[in-house]
């Protein structure tokens, strides 16, 4: 008789050998698994608190802090793990700074519906807090919604600026819908499927588990109070908040600061002639597509990502 093997062997026996057919042959191919510990192997950085305007905000950081400021943003219901992959590279040319944004992760959770402003507002009370008066900012989803809306409103801060699959430009019923549905279940009820669920919905390839990051993630989502924070995250998928938060022409023609607009083949919430229309409205804007990602490109191809932003950031094309 044979046996019936639990979801725990199952994934220790997938990751262990995986046999794909290939070219009408067998091949073996061996499985690595995900560790964020992996991704910051030999790498100095630190982890802490800064007080940013009395909020208690979360950071990783890495590369030496005399150097110029790079501040990298995560998208909505997520946290400073999204660029667990880029600390390494960016480290050697600036002072890199991935941190948990107002609300999400295990930053303070101000009680109340959370809109761009409240955003905006605390990444430049960051600034602040490290003494940064001018810094490059690269903000992935939600996160290049704020950054955007941040070189509008403090173009002086803004060294070079990059919109990775960016929000704020459009409200798609449907995507907006998705986003809620995902996020407050995984909220309400973090099991592993639940959390696994809304990031793999990010991904282009839903065939990898994410392990770490799902782990993390669902260590997140089971903090105390977690919910009513999610609800006030999602309120920029609400239509009348959102309406009053989107950017235009107008706001995106205001940006003065360098900027690359980095879109993916198989983003879950724009295609590629929406990130061209964003560039387009941005003078002398940068486009720039990732083949084979979803909506985190950072984390999904990080070699690329990481030459296609460093070369940006550093002027090298």
């Amino acid at each position: 008789m044979s046996k019936v093997l639990t979801k725990k062997e199952n994934t220790i026996l997938s990751g262990v050998v995986r046999r794909t057919i290939a070219n009408g042959r067998k091949e073996r191919r061996v499985a690595e698994f995900e560790s964020v510990w992996s991704d910051l192997q030999g790498v100095p950085f630190s982890q802490g608190y800064l007080d940013a305007g009395g909020v208690r905000t979360r950071f990783l950081h890495a590369g030496d802090p005399a150097a110029p400021a790079l501040v990298l943003l995560h998208g909505s219901g997520g946290h400073a793990e999204a660029y667990v992959r880029n600390l390494e590279a960016h480290a050697g040319h600036f002072s890199t700074w991935s941190i948990d944004m107002l609300g999400h992760g295990y930053t303070d959770k101000p009680g109340h519906p959370l809109e761009i402003a409240h955003y905006v507002g605390h990444l430049a009370a960051f600034l602040d807090a490290i003494g940064a008066q001018r810094a490059h900012i690269s903000g992935e989803s939600l996160g290049g919604w704020v950054a955007s809306r941040f070189a509008v409103d403090h173009p002086d801060r803004v060294d070079r600026l990059v919109l990775n699959t960016a929000g704020g430009s459009q409200a798609d019923p449907e995507v907006m819908k998705r986003i809620v549905t995902l996020s407050m279940a995984a909220a309400e009820n973090p099991t592993w499927e639940t959390v696994q669920a809304r990031i793999k919905w990010l991904m282009a390839d839903k065939s990898r588990d994410y392990d770490d990051i799902v782990a993390s993630r669902q260590r997140v989502y089971r903090q105390p109070g977690f919910v009513d924070a999610m609800r006030d995250i999602m309120a920029l998928q609400d239509p009348q908040i959102r309406a009053r938060n989107l950017l235009g022409p107008n706001e995106y023609g205001a940006i003065s600061a360098p900027t690359l607009v980095l879109w993916t083949s198989d983003d879950p919430t724009a295609d590629v002639e929406e990130g061209r229309r964003i560039a387009s409205m941005i003078p002398g804007a940068r486009f720039e597509v990732m083949a084979g990602c979803g909506h985190w490109p950072q984390y999904e191809d990080p070699k690329t990502f990481d030459r296609l932003h460093l070369d940006f950031l550093l002027g090298r094309t």
